[in-house]
């Protein structure tokens, strides 16, 4: 393999954060009247919060919900998952990234998050290794996941064609969003959801853990 990049999703890779925001979305609906149930975080993972809002509601309200609705909604939703404990690094993926680096490869993030209190950490958490300024976030797309546009964007800023790139995702959107950018596209099945799911969006290959994907990255060459 003879990559230049590869495009990182955040949440339920880079961190290991899911069963917060899971816990985090179901308590915010609630509070709103709204039935989300944790498992459904999994399931609309990589969407912007926007969005997946947009998708409870209207089942829930049976109707569209206003710009300042959603904003006041995603507000609380972010204040829920503030107040738990902070996630932790995915075992396994600092070395993932060190492996990479020492191969020369490009390393974007591509997320649906907009959070900056996630957003800001990823230097601090990965120092050398991820820069802010490498990061596609909610704030930078018109579309989110599944749409194509966050990882064509995600392209653009590493300077890199999609045949020279490869994305690392575990959410059944986010892969969909990587197959349709016309990138190979591999999961890290860090959640509940099952296996089939993520291929039947379009991963090439699912990895148990991030320690699996690093034990493939280096019985295989990654250079630019």
């Amino acid at each position: 393999m003879d990559n230049k990049c590869f495009l990182f999703d955040m949440d339920g890779v880079l961190y290991d954060s899911m069963p917060n925001h899971a816990a985090s979305w179901h308590k915010a609906m609630a509070d709103y009247g709204l039935d989300m149930h944790p498992d459904e975080a999994y399931k609309y993972e990589g969407m912007r919060g926007v969005e997946t809002i947009g998708i409870i509601a209207r089942r829930g309200w049976n109707r569209e919900v206003t710009a300042d609705e959603a904003a006041s909604m995603y507000a609380h939703k972010t204040e829920c998952f503030a107040a738990l404990p902070t996630a932790g690094v995915m075992p396994g993926v600092t070395e993932v990234l060190q492996h990479l680096k020492s191969q020369g490869t490009g390393i974007v993030v591509v997320t649906g998050s907009g959070q900056n209190t996630l957003l800001d950490k990823l230097e601090v958490d990965f120092p050398g290794l991820i820069s802010r300024h490498r990061v596609i976030s909610s704030r930078d797309c018109t579309n989110g996941k599944p749409h194509p546009e966050p990882y064509l964007r995600g392209l653009e800023l590493a300077g890199c064609a999609a045949d020279d790139a490869v994305v690392i995702e575990n959410a059944p959107l986010g892969v969909r969003a990587g197959a349709a950018a016309g990138i190979t596209t591999w999961a890290v099945n860090t959640g509940p959801l099952p296996d089939q799911m993520l291929y039947d969006e379009g991963a090439q290959r699912v990895f148990p853990d991030m320690w699996a994907l690093l034990t493939f990255l280096t019985k295989n060459r990654i250079s630019n």
